[in-house]
């Protein structure tokens, strides 16, 4: 066992708690701001319930289905990091939303897609039907690279309409290191914890660029 699964079972009794303790706060102060917060902070939720119970001996279960794992998990970052700010916002224009739902919505899906890459083998010997057991490699990586080019149309389209033009040169190093990750990850035969680092840590560089755009 490793030494992080090791420090993460002996400590699981307290983030449990702590996860929990956050998750009732988090209802409390959205509450507070505006009662309408509230499906938003419990929609992951209902995502997950949703995904992993089976409703009906007929009916699959979601988590049976291919990609709807990655889609579930997409979705629910980008509901909340679209929808919630945007209760603190006097004016709700709904444009500039759905181009922010559809940013995070896309690179999430991309980074999901992208760990299943990683556990491809284990997922293969378990019989755990991902996009990159299904389709290989290959066509993982060609799939992830196509996703990843929509955000050049939605560059271009939020740029025109005048959105986000501060952030120009964020939004386009943004863009440019999901290509590098997604053809540096997929040409590797073993992903080690670099994957971790490189792409859930993705937004350690964006936010700081993002820092220094703004002071300056």
């Amino acid at each position: 066992m490793l030494l992080e699964e090791r420090l993460i079972k002996k400590i699981a009794p307290v983030f449990k708690f702590s996860l929990v303790l956050a998750f009732i706060l988090s209802l409390f102060l959205g509450f507070l701001v505006n009662v309408l917060t509230l499906p938003i902070l419990l929609f992951p939720l209902f995502s997950g319930t949703l995904y992993s119970v089976k409703f009906s001996k007929n009916l699959p279960r979601l988590t049976d289905i291919l990609g709807v794992k990655n889609i579930t998990i997409a979705l629910t970052w980008a509901v909340i990091t679209a929808l919630l700010p945007a209760f603190c916002l006097v004016e709700k224009e709904i444009i500039p939303i759905i181009a922010i739902f559809y940013f995070f919505f896309l690179k999430c899906l991309v980074n999901t897609i992208l760990f299943d890459v990683r556990d491809v083998e284990g997922d293969r010997i378990s019989g755990v039907r991902t996009i990159p057991v299904v389709f290989g490699r290959q066509k993982t990586k060609n799939l992830l690279l196509i996703l990843n080019s929509t955000l050049m149309p939605w560059l271009a389209f939020s740029y025109r309409s005048g959105l986000f033009n501060q952030y120009l040169l964020v939004l386009i190093f943004a863009i440019a290191y999901g290509y590098w990750y997604i053809l540096h990850f997929c040409k590797l035969e073993k992903i080690g914890e670099s994957l971790d680092l490189l792409v859930d840590g993705e937004w350690i560089p964006v936010v700081m660029l993002s820092a220094a755009v703004t002071l300056f």
